[in-house]
């Protein structure tokens, strides 16, 4: 089995002579007949390999004595060496280096440590904290010590697993017949067709045997909240620190619909983040209630930054609802509900107790949309920037607002897709009761859920308990740190070769640190990599710093996530100061498509990447060197059939006989003639005059009250759907916005688009909202009638 492993440390070489090693290798034995495999490492380094690379380990025998451990000061995060505890300095035992590692790698995980004649009485007092017994391999039989080790092995395979998952294992153990839903019946139907053979085959019968009904009442209800599931949800709402958690399987967007319809009802304000995804709007079509629009500061590359500290403040927001069209004859003079996007696509967190205060001055309920930020709360570097760390003892006093955390939790954690959760932390001045709170649960909830994903969201928890989550965090830190600063070195290597253009991508970060033991100011790549991983004001976007291009900050309000790394293509600054010359980054992601690197988001000169806990230096090596061939493509000319066949193949009349820097070149051009960033930061900004509520427009589509309009005949139209330009991937139009005038921002915005979508095929946008007339090509919207 794969999680029956445990580890043997120590200094004898499984061949060496004599008594103790023979004894050692007899413990080995007896242990391997009884069913678990022994990983054998006579040094600190060995078992520091086995204990990254296994986590399937079971139990540990280790000796005190093991050569190894290291003479340096340090932490022990992912790959640096076993170092000795945290503030001394000097030669460490290398047992007590492992044992060190042991308890950042594993939760409980049953130790057994070797001791050469009377060594316990010279151990520090931590040892005995961390192990679970002693041995001295001479004076007990191999097979009882090799039984005592396994038995603790078999205790903890057992108490490893999450309530749910170990509940669905057992069931499954017991091999009873399907008599319920669903009809394929364990995967029984899918043997009776070749089509459906194949499908069996590839999934697997433990997949297929675990999608049971909710018939099975030995594994609770999703909807009532018992048994396995119920102390599932519980669990998770301890880890990750919320009063009450409930499992959603429709992903992010669902219990984004169901928390906006909870909390906010039929011609109430809402105040929303424009910079918020369409499943916010969804919710507010839903409850039909008035959304209020904050408007989050932008860079010069086109990236959203947050809602400035002034946006949210009461006075901002009571004038934003005294100039609201929509506000005068709402049910309530004051929002009931606020939400924004923490962290975004890009990256960026707020400080969330400041925040919280600043909204809970106008609304007394609070959403931090987390759909990219599940694993926030399990490493220092975020502490106080997610949701449930707004509780009464960060926010004291009865002006603390409800809050509710989204989360996609198959994201950027260990889960199946569309797998997700609702973290809630109520406060008196806004209660949730479970009955109601679970009546808007059940509305957008499903009767038939797939037992895997719940499984999936208990096992994503049960990782992230104890010191395993920030370790298995800690690692894709490290990793992406280490790709920051390597692709700094890169660039400044390029720069000085002297034998080619000096031209490299950069990475969206700041250029210098700040030591705060220290004061020294360091740069970013020449910064200690457990400084960067560790001290979050290195990542702080200061006040008006260039480096980001965003306005209006103010000092800590704003946190870069370094996880989510944005390289950034020559052609244009975080100011908008352009070049001459630039490499647009759509160009750049489609050579990266033909190396299946496929990037999670572009915009016009940025192209964002995430290291998630799956990334590994390999990985992150293949996206540097095909960086590297890009560069050498575009400095050489290629013709854009070698770089791009799949582009020339499908437009040969538009790409055929063109060049890498060709293309890069009449691209570039188009985007600084038509000024495309400007006009999208100039659309975001100057938001669009509300006429309806999103409610009344959904009604008005399903009962064919709208129509199609090409956006040049759009002008003093009332829209009917959202129109979303990915990218960035922010709505420009909400139903029942005016699209304004047709020399206003938004048209020409839409035409600006439309123009450059026409004349580069293959690499148009991708735009919610906006069909495409199959005769002329025109892009069209939807827009109330008359």
């Amino acid at each position: 089995m794969a999680d029956s492993r445990i580890l043997v440390a120590v200094p004898q070489h499984p061949r060496a002579e004599g008594a103790g090693a023979e004894q050692l290798r007899k413990i080995r034995d007896a242990v391997e007949a009884d069913g678990f495999e022994v990983r054998w490492a006579v040094t600190a380094e060995d078992a520091d390999a086995v204990l990254r690379t296994e986590a399937g380990l079971t139990a540990a025998l280790v000796a005190w004595d093991l050569p190894g451990g290291a003479a340096r000061r340090g932490g022990d995060g992912p790959g640096a060496a076993l170092a000795p505890p945290s503030g001394t300095v000097g030669q460490t035992p290398g047992g007590a280096a492992v044992l060190r590692r042991i308890g950042r790698r594993f939760r409980d995980l049953p130790v057994f440590l070797i001791m050469p004649e009377e060594g316990v009485r010279e151990l520090p007092l931590w040892v005995s904290e961390t192990v679970v017994g002693y041995v001295w391999p001479l004076e007990d039989t191999p097979g009882f010590i090799a039984g005592r080790i396994t038995s603790a092995a078999r205790g903890y395979r057992e108490d490893v697993l999450p309530p749910f998952f170990r509940a669905l294992r057992r069931f499954d153990d017991t091999h009873e017949y399907s008599w319920h839903t669903p009809a394929h019946s364990g995967g029984v139907a899918f043997l009776k067709s070749p089509a459906g053979r194949a499908f069996h085959d590839y999934f697997g019968e433990r997949l297929l045997r675990s999608d049971l009904s909710i018939s099975v009442e030995e594994l609770g209800s999703l909807f009532e909240h018992t048994g396995p599931i119920g102390e599932a949800e519980r669990n998770a709402a301890r880890v990750f620190g919320a009063d009450l958690t409930y499992f959603v399987l429709h992903g992010d967007s669902t219990c984004n619909r169901l928390v906006g319809h909870f909390s906010v009802t039929r011609d109430e304000l809402a105040l929303v983040d424009r910079n918020c995804h369409k499943s916010v709007l969804h919710g507010l079509v839903v409850s039909g209630a008035r959304p209020v629009y904050l408007i989050p500061t932008r860079n010069g590359y086109g990236l959203a930054g947050p809602l400035p500290a002034a946006e949210l403040a009461a006075e901002s927001i009571a004038a934003r609802i005294a100039a609201h069209p929509l506000a005068e004859d709402a049910v309530a003079p004051g929002p009931q509900y606020a939400v924004f996007t923490n962290s975004t696509y890009d990256g960026l967190s707020y400080d969330a107790v400041p925040t919280a205060r600043a909204l809970a001055a106008s609304t007394p309920r609070v959403h931090f949309d987390e759909a990219w930020f599940a694993y926030a709360r399990f490493h220092p570097l975020y502490a106080g920037r997610y949701g449930m760390s707004v509780d009464a003892a960060a926010f004291p006093g009865p002006d603390r607002p409800t809050v509710f955390a989204t989360q996609s939790t198959h994201k950027l954690l260990a889960a199946l897709s569309q797998s997700a959760m609702v973290h809630v932390r109520p406060a008196p001045r806004a209660p949730v009761e479970h009955d109601r709170f679970n009546e808007a649960l059940m509305m957008h909830g499903t009767t038939s859920p797939l037992y895997p994903m719940i499984a999936s969201l208990d096992v994503a928890t049960a990782m992230m308990d104890g010191p395993q989550g920030e370790w298995l965090l800690d690692e894709a830190v490290t990793e992406a740190i280490r790709f920051r600063q390597e692709m700094v070195r890169l660039g400044r290597r390029v720069a000085s070769a002297g034998d080619r253009p000096p031209w490299f991508f950069g990475v969206w970060q700041p250029p210098e640190v700040t030591d705060p033991a220290t004061g020294e100011r360091l740069p970013f790549e020449e910064a200690p990599a457990r400084l960067l991983g560790t001290e979050q004001s290195c990542w702080l976007l200061e006040p008006d710093a260039a480096w980001h291009g965003f306005p209006g900050l103010t000092e800590g309000h704003c946190m870069l996530d370094p996880v989510k790394v944005t390289l950034t293509c020559p052609g244009i600054t975080a100011t908008g100061e352009m070049a001459e010359e630039g490499i647009p980054a759509r160009v750049l992601a489609a050579y990266l498509a033909t190396r299946d690197i496929v990037v999670e988001k572009t915009d016009s000169y940025t192209t964002l990447i995430l290291f998630s806990m799956g990334i590994t230096k390999g990985k992150w090596g293949t996206l540097l060197d095909a960086l590297m061939d890009f560069k050498a493509l575009y400095d050489g000319d290629a013709p854009l059939a070698r770089v791009l066949p799949g582009a020339v193949a499908a437009h040969p009349r538009r790409y055929a006989g063109l060049t890498l820097r060709e293309l890069c070149r009449q691209m570039h051009d188009q985007l600084r003639s038509a000024r495309l960033v400007e006009l999208l930061d100039t659309a975001f900004q100057q938001l669009p005059e509300p006429v309806f509520p999103p409610q009344h427009c959904y009604q008005r589509l399903v009962r064919g009250g709208t129509e199609r309009v090409r956006i040049a005949d759009a002008a003093d139209r009332v829209a009917a759907a959202m129109v979303t330009v990915t990218p960035p991937g922010i709505p420009v139009l909400m139903p029942g916005e005016s699209t304004g005038t047709p020399d206003g921002p938004l048209l020409r915005y839409l035409t600006a688009l439309e123009t450059f979508d026409r004349r580069f095929p293959g690499f148009r946008s991708e735009t919610h909202g906006v069909t495409i007339d199959e005769d002329t090509g025109d892009y069209e919207i939807e827009c109330l009638n008359g």
